[in-house]
């Protein structure tokens, strides 16, 4: 994908955070495999967030017609974050934890499913191909150090 668009890149990882819900809801009754994949998710969740911000996002901060889209996101890029805080500091897998997970679920898939169906398309129409293709380097640079940061915050 070297012509990849930033709304490819995101809409990639926005694939994989699916395919990671499908997993975790196969390994229900594994609770070694739940934890390994929640883990995995929340480590690419957490980077995917970070890179987003300061690639996308902060370039539409900067525009008067996309500020308010992207400050929604920063929003719930914080709610999503503190699910995972208040997540941390409940037994694994417990009913309050399974609770709580199921929350954190429904609000990220509304969120991705916004992003792409509504920010994306609005942020495609003003930014021409060269900066899509510009912050999709910038994001795919990004994201391997907000990895190692998320890993570093287990």
């Amino acid at each position: 994908m070297a012509d990849a668009t930033i709304f490819d890149r995101l809409k990639q990882d926005h694939d994989l955070h699916r395919r990671l819900f499908a997993q975790m809801a196969e390994a229900e009754g594994d609770a070694e495999q739940l934890q390994k994949l929640f883990e995995q998710f929340r480590i690419e969740v957490t980077a995917h967030a970070a890179a987003e911000e300061e690639t996308l996002y902060a370039t539409m901060l900067a525009r008067p017609d996309l500020r308010e889209d992207a400050q929604h996101s920063v929003s719930e890029h914080k709610e999503i974050d503190d699910y995972f805080e208040e997540m941390a500091d409940l037994p694994f897998n417990s009913d309050k934890w399974r609770e709580t997970f199921a929350n954190l679920k429904k609000r990220y898939l509304h969120h991705i499913d916004e992003e792409e169906e509504e920010m994306f398309p609005d942020a495609a129409e003003e930014l021409s191909d060269e900066e899509e293709q510009k912050l999709a380097a910038l994001f795919a640079k990004r994201k391997p150090a907000e990895i190692q940061r998320a890993e570093a915050a287990e």
